[in-house]
């Protein structure tokens, strides 16, 4: 998905975190709320299209808020 979502406009970072007991959390950032609206639409369809609903544990939820703290040391693993 983040190939998808990195073409996306306003584009800033994607975050995939394992919280464990077969839950994974997602942070998209994005420049406005309506390019993150428009990442959770193609977030939704790629889920479709590769048929993950029916292996998720958890029905999708999505929350949005504006980043008012944002540091990093350039370090990402992946």
């Amino acid at each position: 998905m983040a190939p998808r979502l990195s073409k996306l406009p306003g584009f800033s970072g994607y975050f995939l975190i394992d919280t464990g007991n077969g839950v994974v959390s997602s942070i998209g950032l994005f420049d406005t709320s309506t390019q993150a609206k428009e990442s959770t639409r193609v977030a939704s369809e790629w889920v479709r299209d590769e048929k993950l609903e029916r292996i998720l544990k958890n029905p999708l939820a999505v929350t949005d808020g504006e980043v008012i703290v944002h540091k990093t040391n350039g370090a990402v693993r992946a």
